[in-house]
């Protein structure tokens, strides 16, 4: 594999970064390191900026679509990293999956309409539930040993009894690091195939599974939800262009993918960033050898934070990772409140973390970390952290 520079410092204040230079904006102080939002501190691989460097010294940046080519690259990378065989057909383009799930729910529901979660969970499914004026609905997840799991009588409960129409699965799950594995899927493929709820699989971190727990693409697990299912997917994280607002979504069912497209088109939305799209197919087309060296980048990172949270906290303690480059961190040890522990990681130790209740409202004693930075980074945010907790 050739060699990839991760440690290297990039300093990324004064860009407009949302990560970086809006903390005084957002009611933090200015001085906190952040490690929340999910995006790399690295720079993109060298074929993703060989691609871009062309298209910028081409100089014109009009109107731009993609043609079959594009299509390839996104459909041959689920088929090499995932054995799943979509079709070109199924493809729709949006500006990002968060965009896509809005219109998804749109199209698949009416106003009023229960749509469930599994919390604790992305928090952005909550508001694009409510911002489209639908009833959210949440089972969720155990929390037992450590380690989460699917609470299937109550997901079936509150499918039934809440008369639930569509159910949004995070796939891997954001913040829990859950990787769920092809039985999983099977139940919960089924449970809505009784039920006929239509499902939105949000598949944006599927390139971030550990080998050991491999992602499995909900449509090659439930090929016969066909009808009722959209897969959301886009390179935005796997190599860090989340700014560059380019989506691929899998919609199989030509009636419900017609109606996805009218809720675009009633948003005034045409044409992608044309940039957007070019780094996308540079990614697919050259990417894998970078995407395989940050993972396993990311690997030594998890290993590093779980050996320092063993010698000098022990009393938080890492939820298990299977995917993601989250770690959500249990800080019940800690035996503070959610204001204390707010206080301790932003005023005390200046961190800028996700805490754990915007997830979901039982989950206030956790923090979720980026572990998609350089390991010194890393290193300096759980030193800030020890420290902040030893003075308490």
């Amino acid at each position: 594999m050739a060699a990839f520079d991760f440690d290297t410092l990039i300093d990324r204040k004064n860009t407009n970064s949302l990560k970086y230079d809006f903390a005084v904006e957002r009611g933090r102080p200015a001085d906190v390191l952040p490690l929340w939002v999910a995006d790399m501190d690295f720079q993109a691989p060298s074929c993703v900026l060989e691609a871009l460097q062309k298209s910028v010294a081409h100089g014109i940046f009009g109107y731009s679509d993609t043609k079959a080519d594009y299509d390839e690259a996104v459909i041959g990378w689920f088929s090499r990293r995932f054995g799943w065989e979509a079709r070109a057909e199924w493809l729709v383009k949006t500006p990002g999956v968060v965009f896509a799930l809005a219109a998804a729910i749109r199209a698949a529901t009416r106003p009023g309409d229960a749509v469930l979660v599994q919390s604790p969970v992305y928090y952005p499914f909550y508001s694009v539930i409510r911002d489209n004026d639908r009833k959210v609905v949440e089972s969720e997840l155990v929390y037992q040993d450590g380690r989460y799991s699917i609470d299937f009588d109550d997901l079936e409960w509150k499918i039934s009894e809440q008369q639930v129409k569509l159910l949004l699965l995070c796939s891997p799950h954001n913040p829990v690091g859950r990787v769920w594995t092809p039985e999983e899927l099977r139940q919960i493929g089924a449970l809505c195939a009784r039920y006929d709820v239509t499902v939105i699989s949000d598949e944006i971190h599927c390139d971030f599974a550990f080998p050991e727990h491999p992602h499995i693409p909900f449509l090659l697990a439930c090929p016969e939800l066909a009808d009722q299912a959209v897969v959301c997917t886009a390179p935005s994280k796997s190599f860090n262009l989340a700014g560059l607002q380019a989506s691929n979504i899998f919609i199989p069912n030509e009636e419900l993918r017609r109606r996805f497209l009218h809720e675009i088109d009633r948003t005034g939305y045409s044409q992608l960033n044309t940039l957007g799209l070019v780094a996308c197919q540079a990614a697919y087309e050259g990417g894998e050898q970078w995407l395989d060296a940050c993972k396993a980048y990311m690997r030594g990172n998890l290993d590093f934070l779980r050996d320092y949270l063993r010698e000098h906290l022990p009393q938080i303690r890492l939820v298990e990772p299977e995917g993601t480059y989250f770690a959500w961190l249990d800080c019940s040890g800690l035996g503070l409140d959610k204001a204390a522990l707010n206080d301790l990681v932003v005023n005390r130790a200046k961190l800028w973390l996700d805490a754990g209740h915007i997830f979901g409202k039982h989950a206030w004693p956790f923090q979720r970390v980026v572990l998609a930075c350089p390991r010194a980074t890393l290193a300096q945010a759980l030193e800030q952290l020890r420290q902040a907790a030893e003075a308490i």
